[in-house]
């Protein structure tokens, strides 16, 4: 349970500090820890056979964290926003000391910061609810597309994770396969983000994550070794769409909503990998069914995906007006 709003509010925190040239590569950055950690899970569960000592080993890092995020400091947007000036201007004061601009943070004061935010201020003085998620058009088309994304990407890949004893490989050496793709699939839409920007990326590994899952309908099950170069290449699509849907969201969303919409769709993911186990039972009636499904469902998100509007190299909206004027 605990594990969503660390991841969500980790990346809140990332893309609301970082200055706008460097939002992809820092907004990317915690899609490759998961990597490592799912190569590294396999070492561990191929040691540790028993489930139990398995999650304890696991949940050694969770305290690591809990120690050191004492320390993390709190996004001055959102400080500014919730009135609590005097706090933001602290924390602007210490990352300019650290970044060796002592003197430009400590021209930085209450005032200073009210002035350049008076208009995300006198618009943020109205309360903010989950509601406003659907509140606007804008804001409708965002909440809406996002979510046929987020729950597609998740739906196909816990699809193919699930569906791996089909391919007569080793689970131990499958999710090193696994893992071992991401680097290579990352660090191309890191690339495709910045080059083509956040929707084309988005939507483009979605289709090409469905095509890959029909294509391998149609690879006879002699062909084993291209049916997994097939099931490889996809879920190396749908680790990009992952890695683009957290970043796209965390600058779709105003900062004043952003946890609530990242929120919304963490959750909507979480409804898409339940479902993805009831799909692979479709297979005992007709064996093509569920890979019909894993595979339409990302194309048709994929092409919603294409409506939703371009972030390459804007500021993050603050409000929902700023959402308006985009």
């Amino acid at each position: 349970l605990p594990l969503s709003p660390l991841s969500l509010s980790s990346l809140s925190s990332v893309l609301e500090w970082v200055p706008v040239h460097m939002r992809t590569v820092f907004g990317t950055g915690a899609g490759y820890c998961y990597t490592i950690g799912q190569l590294l899970l396999a070492g561990v569960a191929y040691l540790i056979r028993d489930w139990r000592w398995l999650t304890l080993a696991v949940s050694v890092p969770f305290y690591i964290s809990f120690l050191y995020s004492w320390w993390v400091l709190e996004s001055a947007r959102w400080l500014v926003l919730k009135g609590k000036t005097e706090a933001a201007v602290r924390n602007l004061r210490l990352v300019a000391r650290l970044n060796g601009r002592k003197d430009e943070g400590d021209r930085i004061d209450s005032e200073v910061l009210q002035a350049a935010m008076q208009k995300e201020l006198s618009v943020s003085r109205k309360s903010s609810s989950a509601l406003d998620l659907l509140r606007t058009p804008g804001m409708r088309r965002i909440t809406v597309c996002l979510s046929f994304a987020w729950f597609s990407t998740s739906f196909a890949y816990y699809g193919l994770s699930l569906d791996l004893p089909r391919f007569g490989v080793s689970l131990y050496l499958m999710q090193v396969i696994f893992g071992a793709v991401d680097i290579p699939a990352k660090l191309l839409a890191t690339a495709a983000m910045s080059a083509l920007g956040r929707r084309a990326t988005q939507s483009g590994a979605l289709v090409l994550a469905g095509l890959t899952v029909l294509a391998n309908l149609l690879v006879p099950s002699e062909l084993q070794v291209l049916r997994t170069c097939l099931a490889v290449l996809g879920k190396g699509c749908l680790a990009a769409s992952f890695m683009c849907c957290f970043l796209y969201a965390g600058e779709l969303f105003p900062t004043v909503i952003r946890q609530s919409g990242i929120g919304w769709m963490s959750m909507v993911a979480r409804v898409g990998s339940m479902v993805s186990p009831v799909v692979l039972l479709l297979g005992e009636f007709l064996p093509w069914l569920s890979g019909v499904v894993y595979g339409v469902a990302p194309i048709i998100s994929g092409v919603i995906a294409a409506f939703l509007p371009e972030t390459l190299g804007t500021a993050l909206p603050d409000t929902i007006q700023d959402v308006k004027e985009r």
